[in-house]
């Protein structure tokens, strides 16, 4: 599995963009899994920093339950819709998926008692519309393959 800079690395325009998709909102949307396989979709933040994507858990949370459980996560940007009038200037809808982490809580947090990941990607995908607006555009990065970018008419 990788870590964000090696993503950045590998595919420095796509991971900006990516990047870009996941900071635009503060609210990002995590699915974990529950204890009997079914998935939960949360509200979550998220932070690029130092190489990494981390995100935290308030305590008790089930969400926190569930990525002590089993560490599988995907996690989606903020949600923007494309312009009606224009679509192919929409920045794009970006997720990623991989395993949750346990780190230790920041040094300044006031929150000690929270859960704290980063997350190792196994996966990163950028769909956005393309010029014309006739087609979709599908850039992913994959562990083991990594950068394609292909059409879906």
């Amino acid at each position: 599995m990788a870590q964000w800079e090696e993503i950045e690395k590998a595919a420095p325009e796509f991971a900006a963009r990516v990047r870009q998709r996941f900071e635009a909102g503060t609210n990002k949307t995590i699915a974990t899994l529950r204890r009997d396989g079914s998935p939960r979709i949360s509200a979550t933040e998220a932070e690029f920093k130092d190489g990494e994507v981390t995100f935290g858990s308030m305590p008790g949370a089930v969400k926190l339950r569930d990525v002590q459980r089993d560490p599988r996560i995907a996690m989606h940007c903020p949600t923007l819709e494309p312009p009606a009038e224009n679509p192919e200037t929409w920045a794009g809808d970006a997720k990623l998926a991989g395993l949750a982490v346990a780190i230790p809580p920041p040094a300044d947090s006031p929150h000690q008692d929270a859960g704290f990941f980063r997350v190792d990607i196994r996966e990163v995908v950028l769909t956005y519309v393309g010029v014309p607006a006739d087609h979709l555009v599908i850039e992913s990065w994959h562990e083991g393959r990594g950068y394609r970018r292909r059409t879906r008419a």
